[in-house]
């Protein structure tokens, strides 16, 4: 439950984007939008329009051994295990700004969806709470993809709401660049 909204969200529930944000993410503008949630959680969204297939997005966010080398503050990154549709990630990274930067590890349980969805929870690591889903919508016209990122966070350190959402805020849109990256060189190779 929110106990105070920063805005409003463009992204409906079902995961397809308004008319206006439509708009804003064919002009090349990435998204990202954060609340202020109870108890000291950040929920945060973003969104970036990738010229590129629905495959060729699904292979640049899902290629789990690799996000290390295609993701910005990714020290690294593996698939632990797989069974069917559910998959345990384990992953450390860099994350805050300057002197309050520090590295994280933590352990995910990943679902895939249809090859359109991958929501995710941690089951060990450093955050409090660390839960959300990538999510893939193809446009037919122009033939692209948006790529939204929602999740809620705290991290299980001393670090203000006000600080993750700053970190969120800088962060979010090397990270999506970097999959619209990825996913335009698969297109272009394939």
């Amino acid at each position: 439950m929110p106990c105070q909204k920063t805005r409003r969200s463009m992204i409906a529930d079902d995961g397809h984007t308004s008319e206006q944000q439509r708009q804003r993410l064919l002009k090349g503008e990435i998204i990202v939008e954060l609340d202020w949630l109870e108890h000291d959680r950040t929920g945060v969204r973003s969104s970036i329009c990738i010229h590129a297939s629905p495959d060729a997005v699904w292979k640049a966010i899902s290629d789990y051994d690799r996000l290390d080398q295609t993701l910005p503050k990714v020290i690294e990154s593996h698939e632990v295990e797989r069974r069917d549709s559910t998959v345990t990630i384990e992953q450390t990274g860099r994350t805050g700004i300057l002197i309050f930067e520090r590295t994280v590890h933590f352990v995910l349980q990943a679902t895939e969806e249809d090859r359109r969805r991958i929501s995710f929870h941690q089951i060990e690591g450093d955050f409090d709470t660390y839960e959300g889903e990538w999510l893939i919508e193809p446009l037919a016209e122009p033939a692209c993809c948006l790529l939204h990122y929602r999740a809620v966070i705290k991290p299980a350190f001393f670090a203000p709401a006000i600080l993750v959402s700053f970190v969120q805020r800088q962060d979010l849109p090397g990270i999506l660049g970097a999959h619209k990256k990825q996913a335009e060189l698969l297109m272009k190779s394939s």
